[in-house]
């Protein structure tokens, strides 16, 4: 009898530790029961600090989560750098989150060339590179970079998408290309030509490249002017993309004139251009403009804006930079929810590349975030528009990327 008791009573306290065995917190470097902690570089200055409002808007919206409560019951710690879009400062910044800071993860590090710094090394260090700001292929490569997850819809994609757009709509074109001399401009350039098919040999008729660090690209738009040129494909950031339209205007030439999305802002780019030259400018888009009247009774939209007047009122509520903030900002934290009270750097990645159909306040209507463990693309889904010289003009339907890459 004694056993019998003996056995129910270990029988018992093993079905009663099981429950808590499995509730058991678990943590890695950079969280505690809590802080949750993140660190970031972002051009705050330098050549490309127009993207500094990104990084903005996502420490004002830390600051929202963290007023409500943080994110299951801890508060989000985001811990930022200036690296002025320099990828040795990069390199600098990002050891000092990882080994001084001992950050959880990255969390939105800016620019093409800055991941790629640090891209090895976060891998090596098996620290989340979560959501890098770039479309470059190498950043949504699972097979060989695991830690790494780009959020900006592919570059190579974007670029093959106005390929097919222009075969369509101006299939006798002249194409001249502007592209930045990095992964960013290679990756647009590829996927423009493979967009034209066995038509990009004979319709590209020009290219030309600049480095981020040249201060004009005034004599890049006369070698392509001159080449007869008339549909400009500029795979540009936001400086040289606003320059370009500019000197066209400037210069009298009005080929039809494609910018690539990281050149969308009306803020950044088309105002400082000047909003008639821009008038005509084509693009896509995947999120919703702000200001535009369609989104007035928007419940995601009055959640955004609401949240501009309140936490960064001194930020541009329509610009895109600012939206794009709020909105990788907010699957950050639907990743951290996600992972519970499991946070470890393995489950972070596990759960973001577990996303199925998120909605985010500001992407269009249709579309949402899906990953999987093999494909670790968040944004494959766009649609085109015409700036009009006041706003963005949607048109056609979404498109989404079927292909891999």
């Amino acid at each position: 009898m004694r056993t019998l008791i003996a056995g129910l009573a270990a029988a018992m306290a093993i079905a009663c530790a099981a429950p808590a065995a499995h509730a058991q917190k678990k943590y890695d470097t950079g969280a505690t029961d809590s802080e949750i902690k993140v660190g970031q570089t972002a051009p705050l200055s330098g050549p490309a600090s127009a993207y500094s409002s990104i990084a903005k808007t996502q420490a004002a919206f830390m600051r929202m989560v963290n007023e409500q409560g943080g994110v299951n019951g801890r508060k989000v710690n985001l811990i930022q750098y200036d690296d002025a879009y320099s990828p040795p400062k990069t390199v600098e910044q990002v050891r000092k989150l990882v080994e001084g800071d001992e950050v959880l993860l990255t969390f939105q590090i800016i620019g093409t060339a800055p991941n790629a710094a640090v891209l090895k090394y976060l891998n090596a260090k098996k620290v989340p590179q979560l959501f890098a700001a770039t479309g470059a292929a190498r950043f949504t490569d699972p097979k060989n970079f695991p830690w790494t997850m780009g959020f900006n819809p592919s570059y190579f994609v974007e670029g093959r998408i106005y390929g097919q757009f222009i075969l369509k709509q101006h299939p006798n074109a002249k194409v001249g290309v502007l592209w930045q001399n990095d992964d960013l401009g290679k990756d647009y350039l590829a996927g423009i030509k493979a967009g034209l098919g066995d038509k990009a040999a004979k319709m590209i008729v020009a290219e030309a490249s600049y480095e981020l660090s040249e201060p004009t690209i005034d004599s890049q738009i006369l070698k392509i002017r001159d080449s007869g040129a008339d549909l400009l494909f500029s795979a540009a950031t936001p400086k040289q993309a606003a320059q370009a339209i500019k000197k066209l205007h400037e210069i009298g030439w009005k080929p039809v004139h494609i910018i690539d999305i990281n050149a969308g802002s009306i803020g950044a780019v088309l105002k400082p251009a000047g909003l008639e030259a821009s008038k005509g400018v084509i693009s896509v888009g995947y999120v919703k403009e702000p200001d535009d009247p369609q989104w007035a009774n928007d419940e995601g939209n009055k959640r955004y804006l609401d949240f501009m007047a309140k936490y960064y009122p001194d930020g541009d509520r329509n610009s895109s930079f600012n939206v794009y903030g709020y909105i990788t900002a907010q699957l950050l934290v639907q990743v951290l929810k996600q992972c519970g009270d499991d946070l470890t750097r393995e489950n972070v990645m596990r759960q973001a590349s577990n996303l199925t159909n998120v909605p985010l306040d500001m992407l269009l209507p249709g579309i949402t975030v899906t990953t999987t463990p093999t494909d670790y693309r968040v944004n494959k889904q766009f649609q085109m528009a015409k700036f009009d010289g006041e706003k963005w003009e949607r048109y056609g339907d979404i498109i989404t990327d079927q292909a891999k890459e």
